[in-house]
């Protein structure tokens, strides 16, 4: 039934059930911990704290977070840290490359904190880590999840050349909710950005939370907009606040509602949808089909 998301006071933390996971940490979950930690590296699933991380390690998978775990902008939604980093670690993409042959990964998502610090946004750890994966791993598919590298055309041509075969950046939110949320982020220019990577001929991919107090038609619209500049994929979750002092949560969404959000996005003509309360951005990324995306095998 429609309309049935929980609408929610400011201070209201209370989750339905439909966002309370019962997966346990099995299978390759230990694995993946310690491959991350013996190649000094970190996890988005981990810094960001999201809720699908016991299901997609115990599956033996990850996306890794290069360029350091301290991110230049104060997004408040996200959990990752915030501050100013200090310095490059040149050596990174080498080992990003080695846990990914180890946990012999045939699909792997590289995303990255915002670097405003470096004249080219990281674009070069990038395609640094694209190349070095593809060396040390051949045949494995990589996806990339790029901040929006400051609008610099010249930083995204660095990573298109390495050649990844999806180029993900996200919007997050829609336009109206900028300000509060992404402060130092800017609409058009992430549209932009996405613009380019297809023009370039990349796969492109977005991702939105919902449940900050968008209405329904900014959601459409922000759709419509994706799909002007070629988005290939979409991904659609309920934005959970990672503790005090971040965003409150206006909604939850019910799945239902989710399930009308991924019948709109394809009627739009996106290639592949994935929607649902837990969805992420990198969330079952190794299920697509890149080669003739219908939506037949996604949630």
């Amino acid at each position: 039934m429609m309309g049935v998301g929980h609408r929610l006071r400011d201070d209201q933390q209370r989750l339905p059930v439909w966002l309370k996971s019962s997966v346990s940490p099995e299978g390759h979950f230990k694995q993946v911990e310690k491959r991350l930690r013996d190649n000094h590296l970190h996890s988005v699933c981990q810094s960001a704290r999201c809720p699908n991380r016991n299901e997609c390690w115990s599956l033996g998978t990850a996306t890794f977070l290069i360029l350091g775990n301290l991110c230049t902008r104060t997004c408040r939604f996200c959990s990752v840290p915030k501050g100013q980093p200090s310095g490059l670690d040149r050596n990174e993409p080498e080992r990003v490359a080695a846990a990914v042959a180890a946990l012999r990964l045939s699909h792997v998502v590289v995303t990255s904190v915002t670097r405003d610090d470096l004249q080219d946004g990281g674009a070069a750890i990038f395609a640094d880590t694209i190349r070095a994966i593809r060396r040390t791993n051949p045949g494995c598919r990589v996806e990339v999840l790029i901040p929006d590298l400051g609008g610099s055309e010249g930083s995204l041509k660095i990573v298109n050349e390495a050649n990844p075969d999806i180029l993900g950046h996200n919007l997050e939110t829609v336009p109206s909710f900028y300000p509060a949320v992404r402060p130092q982020a800017v609409y058009k220019r992430s549209l932009q950005l996405l613009e380019r990577g297809k023009q370039s001929g990349m796969i492109t991919k977005s991702g939105l939370m919902v449940g900050l107090g968008e209405r329904r038609d900014e959601l459409s619209s922000v759709m419509r907009d994706l799909r002007s500049v070629g988005c290939d994929i979409v991904t659609i979750g309920q934005y959970l606040r990672p503790g005090r002092g971040y965003f409150p949560v206006k909604k939850y969404y019910h799945p239902d509602e989710f399930a009308v959000l991924r019948q709109e996005a394809f009627s739009l003509g996106f290639r592949s949808v994935v929607t649902g309360p837990l969805v992420r951005s990198s969330y079952r990324a190794g299920q697509y089909n890149i080669n003739n995306m219908t939506g037949s095998n996604h949630v």
